[in-house]
């Protein structure tokens, strides 16, 4: 390979010596007779000449050195390209092929000036193409703002970008099993470096959230058939994560997956569109209204006097008035009053006369 090489840059060399020689023969040699009477059949043996000769120069020189650094370049590029995504690979040779096709519109005007105009052309090649990768390579994260929206049937769905919280919650495992949210799902590198640091965590309980969130991730991609990918995105200038997550929302115009109250504020404010967990898990709720009997187990008192304390299944706190009385037993009660909240509901209710015991 490497002696191939060496050969094909020596008679690129000696290519480009003589077509130099000839513009330069042809341009100011041969107007004052230079050569004198040496006949036309024989001109070529000059030039030919010096042009084997470099080219068998080059080879025995400067073509190793060469041949050895295009090598070493080729390996770097060979390792770049490995270790990049396919779809930043078809949008840096984009990049590149639209710098090529402004070079060659820009060379059309100065092809007509020989070898040299030949030599501006392939300069421009280099230095247009060169940036329009340049370009490419700045502006990625605004590009990829086109490349995250998935189709189905109906049109198009907005991708979904998953915080920290919601992923060491766990929930959403469950929630993508039941095909309720569309579209791609998105990890940035950032959220993944957010729950390395906790799963390396010195706090036994925060090392395990961490890796229960590595966990869910694992999860997702193996038994979801779902898109899932990870957005290699990072924005120096920003610190906090929450903040990357919004900012990174608003340039691919995504939807935040989260069950963080402050952060669910701060997208509502900055128009950036949230799925919060929390407020699924309230609305998939029954609904109770005042007035309704329930029948629930009190299993601790209340904070007030005499109240004692009860649990849906689904976790929803029901505060039973005069309840202390019978905790541990299981009581029919009589709804008063349904409070909604951010964190969650909450059930106020009353004791009747008449118990049933479990």
């Amino acid at each position: 390979m490497k002696k191939i090489l060496r050969i094909i840059f020596s008679a690129i060399l000696g290519s480009l010596f003589y077509l130099l020689f000839d513009f330069l023969y042809t341009a100011y040699l041969e107007p004052i007779h230079f050569f004198g009477q040496v006949p036309q059949k024989l001109g070529f043996i000059f030039p030919l000449g010096i042009t084997l000769l470099v080219i068998i120069f080059s080879y025995i020189t400067i073509s190793s050195m060469v041949t050895e650094r295009i090598l070493r370049r080729l390996k770097v590029l060979e390792d770049l390209f490995i270790n990049m995504p396919l779809k930043e690979i078809v949008v840096n040779i984009g990049g590149i092929f639209i710098g090529l096709i402004v070079a060659n519109l820009l060379g059309i005007a100065v092809l007509q000036y020989g070898i040299i105009g030949t030599l501006i052309v392939l300069g421009l090649n280099i230095i247009l193409g060169y940036l329009g990768y340049a370009i490419v390579q700045r502006k990625k994260e605004e590009i990829k703002m086109f490349e995250f929206c998935a189709t189905n049937e109906h049109g198009f769905a907005k991708p979904k970008i998953l915080d920290t919280s919601v992923i060491i919650d766990g929930r959403i495992l469950d929630i993508l099993k039941t095909g309720l949210i569309e579209g791609k799902i998105l990890i940035p590198t950032f959220v993944l470096e957010e729950l390395r640091h906790i799963a390396d965590s010195s706090d036994a309980l925060k090392r395990n959230r961490g890796r229960r969130g590595l966990d869910i991730l694992n999860e997702i991609q193996k038994q979801l058939k779902i898109t899932v990918e990870i957005v290699e995105a990072d924005y120096k200038d920003i610190d906090e994560v929450d903040s990357k997550l919004l900012k990174m929302a608003q340039q691919m115009d995504a939807i935040i997956v989260t069950n963080d109250f402050n952060l669910n504020k701060v997208a509502d404010f900055q128009g950036v569109f949230v799925f919060n967990i929390n407020e699924l898990a309230n609305a998939v709720k029954p609904v109770v209204l005042p007035g309704e009997d329930m029948e629930v187990t009190v299993i601790k008192d209340g904070k007030e006097d005499g109240q004692g304390i009860a649990y849906l299944n689904d976790g929803t706190m029901i505060v039973v008035e005069g309840g202390r009385r019978y905790t541990g037993e299981t009581v029919k009660v009589l709804v008063t009053s349904v409070l909604q909240t951010a964190a969650g509901r909450m059930i106020f209710t009353k004791t009747r006369d008449e118990r049933t015991l479990e």
